[in-house]
């Protein structure tokens, strides 16, 4: 056992030996008050100080949601409780030094995951780099993200920003606390992965949200938004879901937690019908109180301009997507189903098949079906929005990295490719766990764990991924991106082609 002394008011968690090193654990820490009976759908607010020696030796709850469907092999469903799910997870090397912060937000889909994944622990991570690692928990689905202010008025203007408003307080306790844990409140990184990704990006064009010095996101985006009005229009379909009218609006606030995960799930399933992409019933709402502005348009006009960034997708991000949804007799045959992806990035149904001509030119063969379909997903909801996060940070003061990685799973067959979230286990240096397993297949290169966990703290502690064994250049005019593999190298803008054509089409004339 352990004890840390945090503003707050003391922790109590244990000291594990990881990695041939001892880290100090605290889980289930209140960062905020509980957002829930009078505090729902309502911003959060910080967390009472409590007397005493608070138990933090166990993982604190998840966000109220469902279980995935499907779920990762071997996950249960997870433990949640809206009144005490605002609460985060602390591994420390030590309590005596200023050390680089780590801080995770996990993905999703903004409708599920927990900091208390297994694939989350940070004790591997700050045990070989000696940095901080903090995992946070944040309001999800209907209850972090929907857009009530047109319905309840005073008081709901930011009900559907409250997930990434939750993070911001996270943010803030960690400034006002990290130090008791050796932590140094002045060298903050924030980085996430997917939906955690989209919230580090989209807190980069927040203007409250100047709480960190670096950010990392892995297979993000700064353009996961909704106007008020689109906003509103799933306002509505969801209180319809939950038997209610606008009228009735206000039934919502006491209404059971449990109803509305119902109502959540029938939300998906009709948005998962609608897609051939990833299913994103909800999304932060901008013109409001806390994002005024669309995030890239925020980062362009210089918001957070001295944040360090590093970003990066995989390559096959789609896959997944494209791999686990069940055909029906309805879908269109596949260059008609990319086309349906691609109109969701401005991309024209009269320009569709110039994407396809580009992966031809790039790979020297016409992409098969499946193929296709795969990468119109990966580039439109992830690489190239966030080629364009860096094209606006052009001139920043911050440091500008960029990845690729493209380390194939062997899981089905290699159907997977360098599928979305495979590079988690490799940040967190746990190819070989259980967890893992299912895509890793104990095949993971450990020499690129190692090498990614390095880049990362590196990064952490000074802006900079490179170490001794990884010159990393800055992204820059040449658009040099680290090309993360069994063997790392760099390349001048991977995938030319494929950014080539977007940009083109973003040019067109609107029709």
């Amino acid at each position: 056992m352990t004890d840390a002394h945090p503003r707050t008011g003391t922790v109590r968690g244990t000291t594990v030996t990881v990695e041939e090193a001892t880290v100090h654990r605290f889980l289930g820490i209140p960062y905020a008050g509980p957002p829930s009976g009078s505090r729902r759908f309502r911003p959060p607010v910080p967390a009472a100080p409590w007397q005493g020696v608070r138990d933090c030796t166990a993982p604190g709850p998840a966000a109220p949601q469902n279980p995935e469907s499907p779920a990762p092999p071997g996950q249960e469903p997870r433990t949640w409780s809206e009144q005490d799910c605002l609460n985060l997870n602390i591994w420390t090397p030590g309590m005596g030094t200023a050390r680089p912060v780590m801080v995770w937000v996990h993905g999703g889909a903004y409708l599920s995951g927990s900091n208390s994944d297994a694939m989350y622990d940070g004790g591997s991570l700050a045990a070989a780099t000696g940095t901080v690692v903090v995992t946070v928990n944040y309001r999800l689905g209907a209850l972090g993200f929907l857009h009530l202010a047109d319905v309840l008025g005073p008081g709901y203007e930011d009900s559907s920003n409250l997930g990434l408003l939750d993070l911001v307080e996270a943010l803030r306790w960690v400034q006002g606390n990290i130090g008791a844990f050796g932590g140094d409140p002045g060298n903050v990184t924030l980085f996430g992965e997917s939906a955690g990704a989209a919230a580090v990006g989209t807190l980069l064009g927040m203007p409250s949200s100047g709480l960190f010095r670096r950010a990392i996101m892995q297979s993000g985006t700064a353009e996961r938004y909704r106007t008020q009005q689109e906003s509103a229009r799933v306002c509505g379909e969801f209180l319809e879901l939950c038997g209610l009218d606008m009228a009735r609006a206000g039934e919502i606030l006491a209404l059971p937690v449990e109803r509305i995960l119902d109502a959540q799930e029938q939300l998906v399933q009709r948005t998962a019908a609608a897609t051939f992409a990833v299913p994103l019933p909800f999304q932060p709402t901008v013109g409001t109180p806390s994002l005024p502005l669309p995030p890239l348009d925020a980062v362009r006009g210089g918001l957070n301009t001295g944040v360090d960034l590093l970003i990066g997708t995989n390559l096959n991000e789609g896959s997944f997507a494209v791999e686990m949804r069940p055909d029906t007799a309805a879908d269109p045959d596949y260059p008609d189903r990319a086309a349906a992806v691609l109109s969701g990035a401005w991309v024209p149904p009269t320009a569709a098949s110039g994407y396809a001509a580009a992966l031809t030119r790039l790979s020297d063969r016409e992409p098969a079906g499946k193929e296709l379909l795969e990468a119109a997903i990966a580039d439109s909801v992830y690489r190239q929005p966030s080629n364009r996060l860096l094209d606006a940070r052009s001139g920043s003061e911050g440091r500008n990295y960029s990845y690729l990685f493209t380390w194939c799973s062997p899981a089905m067959g290699g159907k997977l490719g360098a599928c979305h979230a495979l590079d988690i286990p490799f940040v967190f240096r746990h190819v070989d766990s259980p967890q893992a397993a299912f895509l890793t297949r104990g095949k993971a290169p450990t020499s690129l764990s190692n090498a990614m966990s390095g880049a990362w703290a590196s990064f952490a502690q000074a802006g900079n991924p490179g170490t001794p064994g990884l010159a990393w250049p800055e992204y820059g005019t040449l658009r040099a991106t680290m090309i993360l593999d069994e063997e790392p190298r760099v390349a001048a803008d991977p995938r030319r082609e494929i950014r080539e054509f977007f940009e083109a089409v973003r040019l067109l004339p609107a029709s």
